[in-house]
This record gives C-alpha cells, sequence and structure tokens, in this order.
C-alpha cells in the first residue's frame, strides 16, 4: 500500500512540477508582449506629440495669412467680417416627417355631451 502511495505522491509531484514550469514561461510570455505593447504605447505618444507640434507649426495665423495673401488670385480668400455670419432664428430647419397612421381605428356615433348643452 505504501508503494502505491509513494508512487502517487510522484507522480503528482512530476504532474504539478511540469504544470509549474509551462505556467513560469506563459507568464514570461505574457510579460513580454506587455513590454512590447507599453513600447508601442510610448511610440505612438511620441509620434503624436510631433504630429501635434507640426500641426501648430502650420496653423500659425502669420504663415496662414501669408498663404492668403499669395494665393489671393487664386482663391479669393477674404477676412471674416461680423456681417457674414446669421442669427440662430433666420435658420430654416425642416419640418419633422408625419408619422403614418396604422392601425386605425373607425369611431361610429356622436360624442357625448356636457350636462345642460342642448344641440
Amino acid at each position: 500500500m505504501r508503494t502505491i502511495l509513494y508512487i502517487l505522491t510522484t507522480c503528482a509531484v512530476i504532474g504539478l512540477a511540469f504544470w509549474a514550469y509551462r505556467e513560469n514561461y506563459a507568464t514570461q510570455e505574457s510579460l513580454a508582449t506587455t513590454d512590447d505593447l507599453h513600447r508601442d504605447i510610448r511610440e505612438a505618444h511620441a509620434r503624436l506629440a510631433v504630429l501635434r507640434a507640426e500641426w501648430a507649426y502650420q496653423n500659425r495665423p502669420d504663415r496662414l495669412r501669408d498663404l492668403v495673401d499669395i494665393n489671393f488670385d487664386r482663391l479669393g480668400l477674404l477676412p471674416f467680417r461680423a456681417d457674414q455670419f446669421g442669427r440662430v432664428d433666420e435658420v430654416a430647419y425642416p419640418a419633422p416627417p408625419r408619422l403614418p397612421i396604422t392601425n386605425a381605428i373607425e369611431l361610429s356615433g356622436t360624442l357625448p355631451t356636457q350636462q345642460g348643452d342642448q344641440p
């Protein structure tokens, strides 16, 4: 009986060692994947910061004004004036769509009258 118990215990220890070995490598692989993702995120943030800086540089008011002056003949761009803007109450909004009537009920007879009303 002891021999069977020793064999079963040895098999259980070997099985647990194999399981721990596989879990260790799976954990290391997950950590490596996480590190790669963090690196990709840092690189994306760096690229985004560069793009934001380039956008701010390209949209400087003095640069845009110079471009408008250079391309005035072709584009005909003029500065905004206050009389070019309208009010909200001047906007013509479309009428809401009428919903179709389905399952209509036909009524017959007369409506009941209140006390004292004579037809």
